[in-house]
């Protein structure tokens, strides 16, 4: 069975590689489940796949200097942009595909933790749009 440790994941939002701050990428997808049950489904719950979404979810480590993370994502608050995140920054490939799309910017938390802690941004973003697979 094949095993894989994340080393080195790749994550750009809006055309910029975001890999030197990022402590997670997580991408989900999802379909909605559509109750089409009825008097011929003999008692049996039936579903069918309805509209598609998912979520981009990121674990940052802030920069508030000039031209860093806080920087970037700031702007873009409240605005649609592009993604891309694979398992590992190598060039894309049928062992490393790449998942790309749009994401909705509609939160940023630049300022988040406890005394002593790292200076962290947990977010998660909703795509917009279709996500798509690629290995080329």
């Amino acid at each position: 069975m094949p095993k894989m440790v994340l080393l080195a994941e790749y994550l750009s939002i809006n055309g910029t590689v975001l890999n030197t701050y990022t402590k997670k990428a997580e991408l989900t997808a999802e379909v909605e489940d559509k109750d089409v049950t009825n008097y011929a489904s003999n008692g049996w719950k039936e579903v069918l796949g309805g509209l598609k979404s998912a979520e981009l979810s990121c674990e940052f480590l802030q920069d508030f200097a000039a031209s860093q993370l806080d920087a970037t994502m700031w702007p873009l608050l409240g605005t649609v942009v592009t993604f891309e995140v694979r398992a590992d920054q190598a060039a894309v490939s049928t062992n490393n595909p790449k998942y790309t799309g749009s994401i909705l910017i509609k939160g940023w938390s630049p300022i988040s933790g406890s005394v002593g802690d790292e200076a962290t941004v947990s977010q998660s973003f909703p795509t917009s749009g279709a996500v798509t697979r690629a290995t080329a």
